[in-house]
């Protein structure tokens, strides 16, 4: 897998809490989502595409280079940036389409 489309399936993964009310795309709730339990779906798909990374590391190199927290930190920080176009799509976008209505 090239890096650019790492990249792609990790703001697709970012924009996941923002697009639907469902929690982790499965569990439909009865009222809208909070934005505490998408900031929580946030950190778990961060998580899910740490894994995904490591696994594209593996196949590459054959062995996982270690880590330290400047790293993570650095990677969540991009992770946060590759979501904003979900947190602009929530709630900039639909409450301006549903206003105009």
């Amino acid at each position: 897998m090239s890096p650019t489309a790492l990249i792609l399936l990790f703001l697709i993964i970012a924009n996941l809490p923002w697009l639907t009310e469902r929690v982790f795309l499965v569990f439909p709730i009865s009222s809208i989502k909070s934005v505490f339990v998408r900031l929580i779906e946030l950190v778990v798909f961060y998580f899910a595409s740490l894994l995904i990374a490591i696994g594209v590391e593996i196949q590459f190199s054959g062995e996982i280079y270690p880590q330290s927290w400047e790293f993570f930190v650095t990677t969540f920080c991009l992770f946060l940036v590759l979501a904003i176009p979900g947190v602009i799509y929530r709630y900039q976008w639909l409450p301006m389409t549903a206003k105009l209505k």
